[in-house]
C-alpha cells in the first residue's frame, strides 16, 4: 500500500484521508467477514499490520468507489462518508451497519486553491498523523469482537452526506453525471435537514466510537452505528464462506 503525500496543501489532505479510507475500507471487510478471510493477504500501513483484499475485483470496486469520494471531497461538498453493510437479498436488504467518517471539519477553500500550500504549523504532522491512523487501525482490527455478528452473504457500499450548510450553498451540486457514479440512499439513510441525532440513521440502537483524528487540518471522527434492523435478522456463528462475485 502506497506512502501518504505530505499534508501540505488541501489536495494533500484529501489524498492522505481516501489513503486511510481505503485501508479502513480493507480493514472492515475483513473484520465484517463481508468477504472469505482466506481472500485477504497480510500488509502494513502506518507501521501496523492490516488485512487487503486480493480479488481483483474488490480491489477494483474499492478504488473506483474511493476516486468517487476523492473527487467530491476536492470540491469541499462532503459531510460525511459511510461504509454501509446491509443485509442480504433474502433478508430485505435493511442497512445492518454503518461505519461513519465524519470530514465535517475539514477546512472549506475556494475553488481552484486546492494546491495552496497551508500555513505552516509547529509539530510534524505526518509523524502525529500515522500514530493517530495506527491507533484507528487497532480499533477497526478489533471492532469484530466487539460487534454483533453478522447474518451471511452480507452486501456494502460506499455512500457520502453533502454538506447543506449556508456558506457553501453555491458550490454544493448533487453528484449526478453520465456516467453516474452515486445514486441516492434508501429514504432511511438520507439525512433530514438541521441537526443530526448519532445512530439515528440506523434506529439508533447502538453507537460505539472508534477514534476522532486531530493532526493539522487533518480532522475527522469515526464511529460505529448498529440498526434494529441486525436485531431482526439471523445471525451466524461462522464467517461467511461465499465466493466473491
Amino acid at each position: 500500500m502506497a506512502s501518504s503525500a505530505p499534508l501540505t496543501t488541501y489536495a494533500s489532505l484529501i489524498s492522505t484521508f481516501t489513503d486511510f479510507l481505503t485501508v479502513a475500507i480493507h480493514t472492515i471487510l475483513y473484520e465484517r467477514a463481508i468477504y472469505p478471510q482466506t481472500s485477504f493477504l497480510s500488509a502494513r500501513k502506518y507501521n501496523y499490520p492490516v488485512r487487503q483484499s486480493r480479488h481483483p475485483k474488490v480491489c477494483q470496486w474499492i478504488n473506483d468507489a474511493v476516486s468517487a469520494v476523492e473527487a467530491e471531497l476536492l470540491t469541499c461538498s462532503v459531510d460525511r462518508v459511510a461504509v454501509v453493510i446491509y443485509a442480504p437479498e433474502s433478508l430485505g436488504n435493511k442497512p445492518l451497519e454503518l461505519f461513519m467518517f465524519d470530514v465535517s471539519r475539514f477546512p472549506v477553500i475556494p475553488a481552484g486553491e486546492t494546491t495552496t500550500p497551508f500555513e505552516q504549523t509547529s509539530g510534524n504532522v505526518a509523524v502525529d498523523l500515522e500514530e493517530q491512523f495506527r491507533a484507528t487501525m487497532s480499533k477497526l482490527s478489533v471492532c469484530g469482537t466487539s460487534l454483533k455478528h453478522l447474518p451471511a452473504s452480507c452486501t456494502f457500499t460506499v455512500a457520502i452526506e453533502l454538506k447543506d450548510d449556508e456558506p457553501n450553498k453555491g458550490r454544493l451540486n448533487a453528484p449526478i453525471g453520465h456516467p453516474q457514479p452515486w445514486v441516492p440512499v434508501p429514504p432511511n439513510l438520507q439525512r433530514s435537514r438541521g441537526a443530526r441525532k448519532d445512530g439515528a440513521d440506523l434506529g439508533g440502537v447502538k453507537t460505539t466510537p472508534v477514534r476522532a483524528v486531530e493532526a493539522g487540518e487533518c480532522v475527522f471522527e469515526m464511529w460505529i452505528e448498529e440498526g434494529k434492523a441486525k436485531q431482526n435478522v439471523a445471525t451466524r456463528a461462522e464467517p461467511s464462506s461465499g465466493e466473491v462475485v
